[in-house]
């Protein structure tokens, strides 16, 4: 069965980092594109990373620009989002999900996703 399981979330004061991981099970994850995604008390889900097969190609959203790193180590089956500087509106669930299909040097941050994990909170509170 295919598996994405996150883990690394946690309470951090605003300016804080947390590291976020996403262990892939079922499947190898060196044939997917990677999406980070998260939803905030009361608002869509809403894309936030992504990151393509090769590691060569990766998106952010405007918002996290700068403060936010995704990368991967395929062999590992792992892929990760660095976060720094949080700041109290990057208080969410946050998802990974794959995407087959995509060339080695692409990735999208777009619904659509089939594969997702369970989600990890992330509350950003002094």
């Amino acid at each position: 069965q295919l598996q994405l399981v996150e883990s690394g979330g946690g309470l951090v004061q605003p300016g804080g980092s947390l590291r976020l991981s996403c262990a892939a099970s079922g499947f190898i994850l060196g044939y997917y594109a990677i999406g980070w995604f998260r939803q905030a008390p009361g608002k869509e889900r809403e894309g936030v990373s992504c990151i393509s097969i090769s590691g060569t190609t990766t998106n952010y959203a405007d918002s996290v620009k700068g403060r936010f790193t995704i990368s991967r180590d395929n062999a590992k089956n792992t892929v990760y989002l660095q976060m720094n500087s949080l700041k109290p509106e990057d208080t969410g669930i946050y998802y990974c999900a794959a995407l087959p299909g995509l060339q080695i040097n692409q990735c999208v941050l777009t619904p659509g996703y089939p594969y997702w994990g369970q989600g990890t909170q992330v509350t950003v509170s002094s």
